[in-house]
C-alpha cells in the first residue's frame, strides 16, 4: 500500500501490542498495513516448531481475560468463541531446595492452607498482604493501566494515593513487613520478574499482581499465546489490513514533525499519516526516529533496563507419563534470593546459582509435542547486555545451559537422555531478534521513575500522528500491559472519518 489517504495506518511490528493496536484501529476505519521482520505474527508471544514440538517463545499464560474480552468486543468480536482459554489450577508450583513447595492456586482458603503449612504465624499477615494487593489493585490498575499518562498532571494526581499506599517502598520490603518466613517474602514479591523488574527496586505496587491472580484466576491458551495471536493477525486481515512478514524498518519518515510514513529496508517508502511503532520504545527512538528531541540516544542509554533471559527449549521423547508431579509451571527457587538479584540487577554478575522458571504445556494441551512425548523451556533470569563487563554469550552459552541442566535434573531426573529437539535463546538473541536494547527481555524496567508519565509516552512528543504500543512504553510489559497499551492508542486516535474532518476543518 502506497497511499496517502487520510485513513490509512501503518503498524511497525506485529507484537500482541501491534497485533492490538492494528484491530484497533481497524475497528476505527483505518486501512492499516502491519510490517513485521520476523516470519510469523506475535513477536515475542511467537514460536518455533522443531521435530514436532512448539516451543512458545516467550509469554506462557493468560490473566486478566477481561483486557481480552474487551478488545474483541470492541472490534465487534467473542474472544472465547475464538480463543479457548484453560483455566491452571494451581497457577504454579514454587520448589525450594530444602524440599519445600508452595502450590499457588485462585481459592483462598487453599491457599492460606499453603501459608500455613510453612509458617503458621504467617497466615494473619498473609491476610493483610492479599488486602495490600487488592487496593494497588484499584489504583494502579483500574485507575492507570488502560488510561493515557502522557501528561504530567495525569500522575501528579495520584500521587497521594500512592503515597498513602507507600508506593516508594518495595514489593520485597512490602512483603517483609506482612510475613516472615524468608520462602513467603520470596513467594510474595517475585512476580515483577515476569514483567523485567527486580522484587528489590520495583515499587509495591506491582503486589497488585496477587489481587489479579486470586480475582481473576490464571489460564492457558491453547495452542499456546502463538494461537491468541494468529486469532488476532485473523482480524486485522478481515478488517481489511495487511500483515507483511519479513520486512524490516529502517526509518519513520517525517516532515514538518509530523510522521509521514515509514521506509524498508529494501529501500521501499510506504507513506500514511498514523504510524504506530510496537517496536521496542528504545529502538525507536534511537534507530527509526532521526532528529529526536526527548529521547535522545544519551536518555534512552541513561535508563534502567529489564534482565536478560536464558531460555532453553527442549523436547522429551515418550516421557509424558514420566515425573508425574511436574505440573505445567514450576519455580524452582534458587539457594538465594536477594543476592541472586543483586548480581541480575546491579552487577551484572552472571551467577553460579541461578532460579529457573520451568514450562511443561504438554500436561494441558498435548498439541505441542507428538504423542506421548513432552515440551519444556527452562528460564534463567540473567544480566542484560549493557552492565560493564557484559556476558559473552558465544562463549558462555553450552557452559551455561550445562549448569541449567544440573538443576533440571532434581526435577525431572534423567531428561537429557530423552531430548529428541532443542534451542536456546540468550539476550544476544533477544537483542538479534527482537531488536531489544542490551537484549533486555522486557524493555525498560518497571520502576516508578520509569512508568507511567516518566515511561516513553503513547503518544510521541517527536512527531504528530506517530504513537508508541508494547512493552517499552506505558502501562508496561507483559500481555496484560502491551494488550491495554492498545486501548490507550485507541483512546487517543479519532474514528478515521473524524480525523478526515478534522483535517478538512483545518485545511
Amino acid at each position: 500500500m502506497d497511499s496517502t489517504a487520510d485513513n490509512s495506518a501503518i503498524v511497525i511490528g506485529a507484537g500482541l501490542g501491534g497485533l492490538a493496536a492494528a484491530m484497533r484501529l481497524g475497528a476505527k476505519g483505518y486501512r492499516v498495513t502491519v510490517l513485521d521482520r520476523l516470519d510469523q505474527v506475535g513477536g515475542r508471544g511467537s514460536s518455533i516448531t522443531k521435530a514436532g514440538h512448539r516451543f512458545d517463545l516467550g509469554p506462557t499464560i493468560v490473566t486478566v481475560p477481561q483486557v481480552y474480552e474487551k478488545l474483541w468486543e470492541d472490534c465487534g468480536r467473542d474472544f472465547h468463541a475464538e480463543v479457548d482459554l484453560c483455566p491452571l489450577d494451581p497457577f504454579y508450583q514454587i520448589r525450594w531446595q530444602d524440599g519445600s513447595t508452595f502450590n499457588a492456586c485462585q481459592n483462598t482458603a487453599a491457599m492460606e492452607a499453603e501459608v500455613a503449612r510453612l509458617s503458621p504465624h504467617d497466615v494473619p499477615g498473609y491476610r493483610r498482604f492479599l488486602k495490600d494487593s487488592q487496593r494497588r489493585y484499584v489504583v494502579g490498575f483500574e485507575g492507570m493501566v488502560a488510561k493515557p499518562m502522557h501528561r504530567a498532571w495525569d500522575t501528579i494526581k495520584v500521587l497521594p494515593e500512592f503515597a498513602r499506599l507507600r508506593a516508594d517502598r518495595s514489593i520485597l520490603a512490602l512483603a517483609r513487613s506482612r510475613v516472615r518466613d524468608e520462602r513467603l517474602r520470596m513467594a510474595l514479591s517475585f512476580h515483577p520478574l515476569f514483567i523485567g523488574g527486580d522484587p528489590m527496586n520495583v515499587t509495591s505496587m506491582y503486589a497488585l499482581v496477587s489481587y489479579l491472580e486470586k480475582a481473576f484466576g490464571v489460564h492457558y491458551a491453547m495452542g499456546g499465546v502463538q494461537a491468541m495471536a494468529d486469532a488476532m493477525a485473523a482480524i486485522v486481515r478481515q478488517q481489511g489490513g495487511q500483515i507483511r512478514l519479513g520486512q524490516t524498518v529502517s526509518a519513520i519518515n517525517t516532515t514538518n514533525a509530523a510522521a509521514t510514513g515509514v521506509s524498508l529496508a529494501t529501500g521501499e517508502g510506504l507513506r500514511a499519516p498514523l504510524v504506530v511503532s510496537n517496536a521496542d520504545a528504545g529502538h525507536t527512538y534511537t534507530n527509526m526516529l532521526p532528529g529526536k528531541r526527548r529521547w535522545t540516544r544519551r536518555k534512552v542509554a541513561s535508563r534502567r533496563w529489564s534482565m536478560g533471559l536464558f531460555v532453553w527449549y527442549f523436547g522429551t521423547r515418550g516421557t509424558r507419563l514420566m515425573w508425574p508431579d511436574v505440573g505445567h509451571h514450576t519455580i524452582m527457587a534458587g539457594p538465594r534470593y536477594e543476592g541472586l538479584l543483586r548480581d541480575i540487577f546491579i552487577r551484572g554478575h552472571l551467577a553460579e546459582d541461578m532460579s529457573l522458571y520451568v514450562h511443561r504445556p504438554s500436561v494441558t494441551d498435548p498439541s505441542v509435542a507428538p504423542e506421548g512425548d513432552d515440551t519444556f523451556y527452562a528460564l534463567s533470569p540473567v544480566p542484560h547486555l549493557g552492565h560493564e563487563s557484559p556476558v559473552d554469550w558465544a562463549a558462555e552459552r553450552d557452559c551455561y545451559r550445562d549448569r541449567v541442566a544440573g538443576v533440571l535434573q532434581r526435577l525431572i531426573p534423567g531428561f537429557r537422555q530423552h531430548i529428541s529437539a532443542e534451542i536456546t535463546l540468550t539476550p544476544e538473541d533477544f537483542r538479534d531478534r527482537y531488536l531489544s536494547p542490551y537484549g533486555s527481555g522486557f524493555s525498560i524496567e518497571p520502576r516508578i521513575l520509569q512508568s507511567a508519565w516518566f515511561r516513553p509516552h503513547n503518544v510521541s512528543e517527536e512527531a504528530k500522528g506517530l504513537y508508541l504500543v508494547g512493552a517499552g512504553t506505558h502501562p508496561g510489559a507483559g500481555v496484560p500491559g502491551v494488550i491495554s497499551s492498545a486501548e490507550v492508542l485507541g483512546r487517543l486516535v479519532p474514528d478515521a472519518a473524524v480525523a478526515a474532518q478534522m483535517k478538512v476543518a483545518a485545511e
